[in-house]
C-alpha cells in the first residue's frame, strides 16, 4: 500500500545534502507526471519547492473539468542542520505529500488514472532554522511567510489538503492523523462528512478532528498564536482547505529528530489518496454549499481574516 512510497521517500530525504532535483529523481520512470524542481531565495534563506501534477482523465490538464485536488505538504524544513543531525518531526508534512504522489504516479502508469487532477507542492531544505515557541520548539521556515505562501500555493485546485506535522501541542492527544473543519475566505465550517467518512473507511478506526480558533486560520506575521501552520493555505486560496494533521500522544518538538513515525505518515497517505479518487469524480464535498451561501447572506464576507488585519502603532 502506501507505506512502500512512504519509505522510499523517507530515504531519499534523509541526506545532509538533499535538494529537489533528488525528488525530481524519483519521478523518472513516470513520464506523464510532470515534477518540476525550484529554488526560492528572499532575504532569510532559501529552499527548493516541488510541484507535481498528475493529470486525469478528464481534468483540466486535459482541457476538460472535473475537479482538482490541491495537496500541500506543509513543514518548516525537513532538517535542522547544523543544530540537529538527521530528519526532523517537522518533515512529515513533506514526507506525506511527496509520497501520495508517487503512489498515484505509479497507479496512473498503471492505469489506474483518476478522473479529475491532482496536483501536489511542498519544499524541500534540510537546515532551516529553529524558533522558540510554548510549549514545544517550532520548526522555523526558511522564508519569509509570504514567499512560502506564493510558491505552495496552488491556484487552479478546487479544494485543498494541508497535511502537516501537528505534534506540539495539547489539543491532539492521538497517534496518527486527524482532520480540521473546513476554512474557507476566513470561514471555519463543519468537518466534512464524506471526510469523515473517508478516513473512518481507510482507517477501519473512529474518526478523530481537532478544533481551530479564528487566529488559526489568519496568516502568519501577526502575532497572533498559532496551533502551527496547517493552515496556512488558506489565507491565499477560496478553495474549502482541510488540515490533515499527523499527531502524537505526546508533546514533540518539531525540530526533533527520530519522532517521524513512517506508519502514521503512510496512513495519512492512504486517506489522501482515498479523497483524491473521490473528489476528482464529483463524488466527496469538503461542505456544503447550500449552507455556506445561507452562512455568507446572513453574516456577510469574513475575507479580511485572510489578510494581516488592521496594524496599529
Amino acid at each position: 500500500m502506501s507505506l512502500k512510497q512512504t519509505l522510499c521517500v523517507y530515504d531519499v530525504i534523509d541526506c545532509a545534502s538533499v535538494k529537489g532535483e533528488d525528488i525530481v529523481e524519483l519521478f523518472q520512470n513516470f513520464p506523464q507526471i510532470e515534477v518540476i524542481s525550484k529554488t526560492v531565495k528572499d532575504h532569510k534563506g532559501q529552499s527548493d519547492f516541488i510541484r507535481i501534477s498528475i493529470p486525469g482523465t478528464q481534468g483540466k490538464l486535459q482541457g476538460k473539468n472535473a475537479p482538482t485536488l490541491g495537496i500541500i505538504g506543509r513543514l518548516g524544513g525537513i532538517g535542522a542542520r547544523p543544530s540537529r543531525i538527521g530528519v526532523v518531526s517537522d518533515a512529515d508534512g513533506a514526507i506525506a505529500a511527496i509520497a501520495t504522489a508517487l503512489k498515484l504516479a505509479q497507479m496512473h502508469e498503471k492505469g489506474d488514472k483518476l478522473v479529475g487532477d491532482v496536483i501536489i507542492t511542498t519544499h524541500v531544505c534540510p537546515n532551516a532554522p529553529t524558533r522558540p515557541h510554548t510549549p514545544v520548539d517550532f520548526m522555523d521556515s526558511p522564508l519569509e511567510d509570504a514567499t512560502m505562501n506564493q510558491h505552495e500555493a496552488i491556484p487552479e485546485a478546487d479544494a485543498v489538503l494541508s497535511v502537516d506535522t501537528t505534534k506540539g501541542n495539547r489539543l491532539l492527544n492521538h497517534k496518527g492523523y486527524a482532520l480540521s473543519p473546513t476554512v474557507k475566505n476566513g470561514y471555519i465550517l463543519p468537518v466534512s462528512e464524506d471526510l469523515i467518512r473517508l478516513m473512518e473507511w481507510s482507517s477501519g478506526q473512529k474518526a478523530i478532528t481537532f478544533p481551530l480558533s479564528i487566529q488559526d486560520i489568519t496568516p502568519y506575521g501577526n502575532g497572533l498564536h498559532h496551533i502551527n501552520s496547517i493552515l496556512q493555505p488558506a489565507v491565499s486560496t477560496s478553495a474549502p482547505v482541510v488540515g490533515v494533521a499527523i499527531c502524537s500522544e505526546t508533546l514533540v518538538p518539531g525540530c526533533s529528530t527520530g519522532a517521524s513515525h513512517e506508519v502514521d505518515i503512510a496512513a495519512a497517505v492512504k486517506f489522501m489518496i482515498e479523497v483524491a479518487k473521490e473528489f476528482t469524480a464529483n463524488q466527496c464535498a469538503f461542505y456544503d454549499i447550500e449552507q455556506y451561501a445561507l452562512l455568507t447572506s446572513l453574516y456577510g464576507d469574513m475575507c479580511h481574516l485572510q489578510t494581516g488585519g488592521n496594524k496599529t502603532q
